[in-house]
Order: C-alpha cells, then structure tokens, then sequence
C-alpha cells in the first residue's frame, strides 16, 4: 500500500475531471468525451511536481443521490469511498455554466468530511467564464484556481497551490513492478471478476452488461515477495460490430495496456464451447508483439461433458498455436483454480526472462543443421554462431552464410528446434539475422 498522499479529483459529471487527470498525470490516461458518465472506475496515477510526489485518482461523476441504475449506483459508492481515504480534493466545476445544483452538493460533502478542498474552475478560458466565475465563492472553498485543463493554462498554480497543503513527501516510494501482466478478452468473459478475485476486493464495478469497463485499471500484487502489475482491460468486440467513438477510444485503451504488457491473459468464456475468431486475432496480435501469452478458459461452473468435448475439438485445429500458449481452465464464479493463475504467471515469466549459454545455442543450431540440412538455391545454409541479445522476449541473434534466405519457414525451423530442446510454453521466441 503506498504511504504517498492522495489527491482525489471528484465534481458532477461531465466537468472535465478526466481531461485534468490527463494533464497533471505523466503515464496513465483517462478517457475523454463529450457524453456524461464516460467515467466509471477510478484510474491512478504517481504525479510528480517540484520534487514533492503524491498519488492522483481520477473518479465518476459523484451524487449524493443513490439511483436505481446498478452501474451508477457502484460508480457513486466507489467515488464516495476514495473521498474517505484522500488528503486532498480537487473540486472541479465548470465555468461555462456556472454554479449547478449538483456542484453545491458536493461542495457541501467536502464542508462535512472535513477534508483540505481546492475549489478548481475549468473551463475559465470560455466566453461564457467571466459572467460566471465570481458564482463560484458561494461555495466556501479555498483556495480557488481557475484553470483551463484543456489548453494547460493555471496548471502550474494549481500545481504549487496543492503542494502547499499537501504532507511533505519528497520519494517516490513504489518500485517499478517485475513485470506487468495484463487481462485480455472479449466483452463480459470475468476480466473485471478476476482482477477483483486476484486482489481480494473490488477494485473493478462487475455488472453482467457488455461494456461495463471502459479503461483500463491497474493494480499492483505482491507475489512471491515481488509486485506484479495486473491491468484489466475493456471488452474487445470484432471491429465491424464497433459503431460507436466512445467503444473504439475503449479498445485503443486496451492494445495500449497489451503491448505494454510482459504477459497476457486472455480470458475465454469456454461456456461457448468454442473458441472464437476474435479470439484467435487477439492471440495473434499478442505474438506479434512478443508477449508471453495465457489462455484462461473461464466459467467452467457452466460446462457439461457436450461443451467440453466441442471446445476441445475446436482447439485440435490449431496445434501449432497451442505449442505457444499456456493453459488453465478457471471459474470466477466458484473461484475454482483461481489460485493456480499467480503460480502459473510466475512459472510463464521465468520461462520468458531466462537466458542461455551461446555456447549451448550455438551447438544445438549446428547439431540441428546436420540432422536435417536446408538447402536454398542449391544452397546449403549455415550458422556460425548463435548469441541470445535479450530476454522477455526471448531474442536470438544468429550469424549465418546468407541472410536474405533466412525466411520465415527456416526462422520456423530454429523455433521449432528451440521448442523441442526447451520449455517454452506459452513463451514467444524473436530472431535477428545478420551475415557471419
């Protein structure tokens, strides 16, 4: 648990909370667009400002009025729950419209908690802001910044006006993650219901409706006396079935949090009994970037001997695709086999970090060559030495006769040799040819 302070960013919806977070914040992204309630799970951040470190969170729109509307409902109860935990809150409103109802509500929530409130009016920068600003000290908070989070203007106020409050600290105290793994898969497959199940709370809103996360959410699990960062992810549905801005900026999330990534796991609801072309392109696109790959079959509480035979009949088809993955059949319903995911996790990374002898490379390419030579326009191909450069991923410099005939089918060769020399499931493999 970090001991940073936290600085809350909270206001009604659609006040530009997000767009502030993705000013102040230097790695993580909140989503941003012209529609209320883009929001809902909270994302985080470690800002850094005149050597004083602090953590941000960005939340939903908060209410004080519970709604009917289960979603709502748990984006209103998480942005009130972090409210209970931060040293700082930035209240934002917005100077285009001037004083809402819901803004004297939460100003009035902020008088109660007794919590150090910067009143932040965004927007200052539109025609509409100067017959409207002077509303905002009826609120009774100060200090009071107006900025304009789009175009960057009174950051840098903002900046120094939070560091004046905020408990003097001077580190950054998290270390950077081991590695980092993240959750992949189609709409409503349990990638929210796992994150919750690997961290033991609810980090992430679970609602049975497709679409229920729409950024990515990262956490950090200790394991093994080592942190593991675990990012879930949005749904990622085929791309014709995408008609709508707000769904496509969704997926761009999730590739961002994939090719970031060391591991993915790619979450497949096995109660369809198949697996699907989508999931295929997903686990396409994970090898094509060189991640360790994982298929978790979930919701196996669903399953009968009929969805099983039919799902394992579906995966005979492609043998050579299941040479490069692990697997693990799972169920976030009843938690069965959950607590293998980490140690199999473990077991993929030590596979994809490790390193080998050159020596032992070189040997085993040459040995592989006499057993079976490959010839290519009459000519036979040869490699002198073997040098692996790097390690998650696996990469393997080779120094052979002729470069230019070093296709992708003799590339398949040496992999294959790799593979049957070694254990690398669910490990990708990368090659870099050069003349000796």
């Amino acid at each position: 648990m970090s001991k940073l302070p936290k600085v809350v960013i909270i206001g009604r919806t659609n006040v530009g909370k997000s767009t502030l977070f993705n000013r102040l914040s230097v790695q993580e992204k909140s989503l941003t667009y012209d529609y209320a309630g883009v929001t809902r799970d909270f994302i985080k951040d470690t800002v850094c400002w005149k050597d004083r470190y602090f953590e941000l969170y960005d939340t939903g729109g908060i209410s004080l009025k519970k709604t009917t509307d289960p979603i709502n409902e748990a984006v209103r109860q998480k942005a009130l729950g972090l409210l209970e935990t931060a040293d700082l809150l930035l209240l934002v409103v917005d100077a285009s419209v001037g004083v809402h109802p819901e803004d004297r509500e939460v100003a009035q929530l902020c008088h109660k908690m007794g919590i150090p409130t910067i009143l932040v009016i965004n927007k200052a920068d539109n025609k509409n802001a100067p017959d409207n600003i002077y509303e905002f000290d009826r609120l009774g908070h100060n200090p009071i910044i107006s900025i304009s989070a789009t175009h960057g203007i009174g950051i840098a106020d903002l900046l120094d006006a939070m560091t004046e409050i905020l408990p003097i600290t001077s580190t950054k105290e998290d270390a950077e993650p081991a590695f980092k793994v993240v959750l992949l898969g189609k709409p409503n497959v349990g990638k929210s219901s796992l994150l919750n199940l690997l961290l033991k709370r609810e980090r992430a809103i679970v609602a049975p409706v497709p679409g229920t996360t729409r950024e990515a959410l990262k956490e950090k699990i200790a394991f093994y006396q080592q942190d593991i960062e675990v990012t879930d992810t949005p749904g990622i549905r085929r791309k014709k079935s995408i008609d709508e801005p707000l769904e496509t900026m969704m997926v761009r999330s999730s590739f961002r949090a994939l090719e970031d990534a060391d591991i993915v796991l790619l979450l497949i609801d096995a109660s369809e009994a198949m697996i699907s072309d989508q999931e295929l392109k997903l686990a396409f696109y994970a090898i094509e970037h060189h991640k360790a790959l994982i298929f978790l079959f979930n919701k196996q509480d669903l399953m009968d001997e009929d969805k099983q035979k039919s799902l394992a009949n579906s995966l005979e088809r492609y043998p050579w695709l299941l040479r490069k993955v692990s697997q693990l059949s799972i169920s976030c319903a009843n938690e069965k086999n959950v607590g293998k995911i980490m140690p199999l996790v473990q077991e993929v990374w030590e596979r994809h970090s490790q390193r080998f002898s050159d020596e032992e490379l070189t040997v085993l390419f040459k040995q592989a060559l006499i057993e079976t030579p490959i010839y290519k326009m009459q000519r036979e191909l040869r490699v002198y030495k073997v040098k692996q450069i790097k390690s998650a991923p696996i990469t393997l410099l080779m120094f052979v006769n002729e470069p230019l005939w070093f296709e992708q089918s003799q590339i398949t060769f040496f992999e294959n040799v790799m593979r049957d020399h070694y254990n690398l499931q669910g490990v990708p493999l990368r090659f870099v040819i050069r003349k000796a």
